[in-house]
């Protein structure tokens, strides 16, 4: 707000001539004055004749804006060309580098019995294909083997679906190909069974110990393939129109300092968390991974944090840059230059945004002149003419020393919230409510007696409050950051000074839930 009264200060010095001669003023810091040319003592700004300024260009329209020349130049009003050219966009996500699922190996007892001994015995073993891995004590194996051995003594005695029967049950009961062949040449029937790895792996998981009973289906052991890794990571609704399948991503870890590993994308669920909202995005990559540099391999730890980096292209669509487009008041609206240093305001409906352009869908023309610098303040100087602006239906004014205390206090709550922190919520609530009673206009606010019920009454004030402090987060120093799914409003918004996002709304639940209001 304080940038504001700024600009509107500025902008008086378009309409209004100084009085008793020659006068020079400092645009941006209007109190700084001087008889002659000079600099100003503040900022350094060359002064500006206020007669010069306060020369008007001829009448413009009922809806448009005049500025002197000089007027312009003094502002740095810019422009740029609305052209139909790709969006480009930057994605960054959080994820994970886990096991290949589809290689992740659960063994579980067959029969009853008594683990004998333990082959591997510690999580992260590295075990090869057919590695025996336990041996299980079970009666229940001797009497099979012994039916088994009967019936190939007794080989034309019984019936051949006997002998196929009795093979099939051993097989069933672990015994592998191998173990039946040895069983037919030396007939002698054992109480034990060894399990054996299906594959070659990594122990993850180990579920029993030597001496213990177990039943069939319980669990033994856990083994992943950590041959080729899966990077995981959550994509938010906004974020899947830009996500395809082969799109490469650059993935870093702390794991591997200075690597960047590319890879594509393999696969988008299509199914979203009820809870969070986002589908879960994986790209598959080789492990070990080597240097591109110089061929050194570099082996990827499995659950280990990773960062990825998805640089997204659209087709060519109507475009203008972010800078050109004002999102206070009623909507968005950016200033068209009709004529020279003649500004017309038009309001937008918004597509898609990229790093540094917004998808137009309506408002403008091809090949039209936006202004991208200076266009706050050619809106204030619509406020003071009374011509329709960004403004027009915005929050009333507030004193900036109130939006600073409003913002600090704001802050501190949404921080107590996010951290689940009942009691140091209750400890600030009395400097929040006395920077909220100074903004007559915001939601009733109370203290609440759980963590719920304050979290219920902070949400609709919240996001109020992120609403009047938006326009002014650049001069405040902050970030307003949106939860899609909140509990009271359905979406609600808070602020803070830095990323990343914890959620007051949520807390520990869902402390990530959220995007930054761009």
């Amino acid at each position: 707000m304080k940038l504001t009264a700024l600009f509107l200060s500025c902008c008086a010095l378009l309409m209004a001539a100084a009085p008793g001669g020659a006068l020079y003023r400092c645009p941006m810091h209007p109190a700084v004055t001087s008889p002659v040319p000079a600099k100003c003592t503040i900022c350094g700004m060359a002064l500006v004749s206020a007669s010069a300024l306060n020369a008007q260009p001829a009448a413009a329209g009922a809806s448009q804006i005049a500025l002197s020349p000089s007027a312009v130049t003094t502002l740095g009003v810019e422009t740029s060309v609305v052209a139909r050219q790709p969006l480009t966009r930057t994605l960054r996500v959080t994820g994970r580098i886990e096991d290949d699922d589809t290689r992740h190996r659960i063994l579980s007892a067959r029969v009853p019995g008594r683990i004998e001994k333990l082959h591997i015995n510690y999580v992260g073993a590295e075990v090869a294909a057919g590695e025996p891995l336990i041996t299980l004590f079970s009666p229940e194996v001797l009497t099979a083997q012994r039916v088994f051995v009967e019936r190939v003594k007794g080989q034309g005695a019984f019936p051949v679906a006997e002998l196929a029967a009795a093979r099939e049950r051993l097989l069933e009961l672990g015994l592998t190909e191998p173990d039946l062949i040895a069983l037919e040449k030396n007939l002698t029937p054992t109480s034990t069974v060894v399990v054996r790895a299906p594959a070659a792996g990594t122990v993850v998981a180990k579920s029993v110990y030597e001496g213990q009973y177990v039943q069939a289906s319980d669990r033994l052991l856990e083994l992943a393939d950590f041959s080729r890794m899966w990077f995981v990571f959550d994509a938010y609704a906004q974020d899947i129109p830009w996500l395809h399948r082969g799109q490469t991503i650059e993935i870093t870890t702390r794991a591997v300092p200075g690597e960047v590993i590319t890879a594509p994308i393999e696969f988008i669920d299509p199914n979203f968390s009820e809870m969070s909202q986002t589908a879960r995005v994986r790209a598959v990559l080789p492990n070990p991974h080597y240097s591109s540099a110089g061929g050194e391999p570099h082996r990827l730890p499995h659950r280990v944090l990773a960062e990825g980096r998805v640089l997204v292209a659209s087709p060519a669509v109507l475009a203008a840059p972010r800078s050109a487009v004002l999102d206070a008041g009623d909507g968005p609206l950016a200033y068209v230059e009709a004529s020279p240093n003649h500004y017309e305001p038009r309001k937008l409906k918004l597509g898609r945004r990229g790093d540094a352009l917004v998808e137009i869908l309506s408002g403008l023309a091809e090949n039209e002149k936006v202004v991208t610098t200076g266009a706050l303040l050619i809106d204030a100087q619509a406020q003071l003419t009374h011509t329709p602006s960004a403004h027009s239906h915005a929050a009333p004014v507030v004193d900036p020393a109130v939006l600073g205390e409003l913002a600090a206090a704001s802050i501190d709550a949404a921080a107590a919230l996010a951290a689940d922190d009942f009691a140091r919520y209750q400890k600030i609530f009395p400097a929040l409510a006395a920077a909220a009673g100074k903004v007559p206009s915001l939601p009733p606010l109370v203290v609440g007696t759980t963590l719920k019920t304050a979290r219920d009454s902070f949400e609709p004030w919240s996001t109020r409050v992120a609403d009047l402090l938006k326009p002014h987060r650049a001069h405040l120093g902050l970030k307003v950051f949106e939860c899609p799914m909140t509990p009271v409003n359905g979406k609600g918004r808070w602020v803070q000074r830095t990323a990343p996002i914890r959620n007051p709304f949520f807390g520990a639940t869902m402390l990530e839930c959220g995007d930054e209001v761009p």
